[in-house]
């Protein structure tokens, strides 16, 4: 029994062996293609460049039919907003990206990265986040009017800065929502 064990053991550590380099192969493939991508001609740059002129055309949003017109109804949306913040933020991802000891694979990794830091307070918990501020969204009885897409912008944008709550995280959660939204556009005009 004693041989049955040395024979499992030396076998798991092949197969470790094996996976940790494929997994180096996989990891060197990721970084060029990233750092192909995010060349001055590169596909992430190109997209982005298109998205800041398609949002150039007016509005806070680029209309769903003009995405179709120009065929990026067909990439994901994340990597959409990914590519156009890659755009918008170009000389301070380039810097980032240059000062990385490590490198990126992704434009998410690198979002992340550049992610401001919140400094704590001396002496508070990180899990003291208790509210005692009066939620001002939505209209008040006293208006009975309707609300717009501005002024509930500015609300969100107050409370997750009040929370500490990181908006990249709630404009996933939004694009996640308006992605199920387009599914079921797509089922009734089929």
């Amino acid at each position: 029994m004693a041989n049955l064990q040395i024979n499992n053991i030396s076998t798991l550590e092949d197969a470790g062996k094996v996976l940790a380099e494929e997994y180096e192969v996989i990891s060197k493939a990721e970084t060029k293609r990233f750092l192909s991508s995010t060349k001055v001609d590169g596909f992430d740059t190109r997209l982005g460049k298109l998205m800041v002129e398609l949002k150039a055309e007016g509005g806070d949003r680029i209309a769903s039919v003009r995405l179709r017109d120009c065929h990026l109804h067909l990439i994901d949306k994340r990597r959409r907003a990914e590519a156009m913040w890659f755009v918008e933020n170009e000389d301070d991802c380039r810097k980032h990206i240059a000062e990385s000891k490590k490198g990126f694979t992704s434009l998410t990794a690198l979002q992340r990265a550049m992610k401001p830091s919140k400094p704590q307070a001396e002496g508070t918990d990180e899990v003291t986040n208790e509210v005692d501020v009066k939620s001002n969204v939505g209209p008040t009885a006293s208006d009975g009017g309707s609300v717009t897409a501005e002024e509930v912008f500015k609300h969100l944008v107050a409370v997750c800065k009040h929370n500490q709550i990181d908006l990249l995280d709630i404009a996933e959660m939004l694009m996640a929502v308006d992605t199920v939204s387009e599914a079921e556009e797509t089922k009734v005009a089929a």
